[in-house]
């Protein structure tokens, strides 16, 4: 479990303004899109090139408003659950998973299924089931309501216990201490994390943990981008979703250095107390927020007098995904996955 105080060698800007007093943004890299959503997001697109609308999507396929409402708009339909579904209709899982039970439904009203779990989600599945056959107990670290740890859950449910803070390992009282495991949700703060796997580790010395990390990678650099840069900025706007769990957490790491922090669905946000006194704002964005709403709001930081862009890169993001296999032969002839 790697902790949040990783350093980087990288140059450090400056955080005074510079000549003739213009307003500085620091825009963070890496930002926005991960690996996951990019193929969520293009599974969907895809899906409704090669077959039309309608297709329907159970939950939001990522969570952000801006990327639901475009996809709504070019046929997609999204529903709470499959029951909404007609029988024997086209349905895309969203990039968070689903339980087996959800599976099992899919599969009694004869829906025709494209899977957009993002892969990081799916390895966690996979090593609740192979735990819970191994006989471990298994605590999983994450949100109770998250999409995706509803979906983990549901993997071995009478073997996994949730917990989501310090306080709810202190109550934990297990069967066989001596046959431990955790797993994570990947959209945590690797801080709290931290602190919660050290507590598990303090009171069962035999837990088992995942080879790798669980936290995936661009929720990882998101959030050192943040804790390196917060000391540099008096304010960081994140862009994102409120149900986005990542972007939330973008928000905890500034507001944990002392520095406020404000997350956004998009520039129609910005209050102007945000800016009030500020001379330095840094920008990023969740992992499932686009690009264009990043640009849309440095255009209007520009017009509030910030004019000095600087962009800090901590460290270079190259992770693709490919596509489901029902999908993937048709990429050629159809827009390709993006980076």
């Amino acid at each position: 479990m790697p902790t949040a105080d990783t350093l980087f060698d990288i140059e450090t800007p400056s955080r005074t303004p510079s000549s003739g007093g213009e307003k500085k943004i620091l825009l963070l890299k890496p930002r926005g899109f991960c690996a996951g959503v990019v193929r969520a997001i293009d599974v969907v697109k895809i899906a409704l090139d090669l077959y039309g609308a309608p297709i329907y999507v159970r939950k939001e396929i990522v969570h952000n408003r801006h990327v639901v409402e475009e996809l709504r708009g070019a046929g997609a339909i999204f529903v709470e659950e499959l029951a909404e579904v007609p029988e024997g209709a086209r349905v895309i899982f969203s990039a968070h998973g689903v339980s087996p039970a959800v599976r099992e439904e899919a599969t009694a009203r004869k829906l025709l299924v494209i899977d957009a779990t993002c892969p990081l989600v799916t390895k966690v599945h996979l090593e609740a089931v192979k735990l819970a056959k191994q006989g471990f107990t298994i605590v999983l670290i994450g949100h109770r309501d998250h999409d995706e740890v509803i979906g983990t859950l549901g993997e071995a449910p009478e073997s996994t216990i949730l917990v989501s803070d310090v306080a709810d390992v202190d109550k934990l009282q297990l069967k066989n201490p001596e046959r431990v495991s955790y797993l994570t949700q990947t959209t945590l703060s690797l801080d709290e994390t931290k602190d919660i796997v050290t507590r598990l580790m303090e009171r069962f010395p035999k837990i088992v943990g995942p080879k790798t990390q669980d936290i995936c990678y661009a929720t990882e650099n998101r959030q050192l981008a943040v804790k390196a840069v917060a000391p540099l900025c008096d304010t960081l706007l994140v862009v994102g979703s409120q149900n986005s769990s990542n972007s939330r957490r973008l928000v905890e790491v500034c507001e944990k250095a002392g520095i406020p922090a404000y997350l956004l669905d998009d520039c129609g946000e910005v209050e102007a107390r945000m800016l009030t006194g500020v001379d330095t704002v840094a920008v990023t964005a969740g992992a499932s927020a686009p690009e264009h709403l990043v640009e849309e709001l440095i255009a209007h930081l520009r017009s509030k007098g910030f004019t000095n862009l600087e962009e800090v890169e901590i460290k270079e993001e190259d992770v693709r995904f490919t596509l489901p296999s029902d999908l993937e032969k048709f990429t050629p002839r159809l827009h390709p996955v993006r980076a």
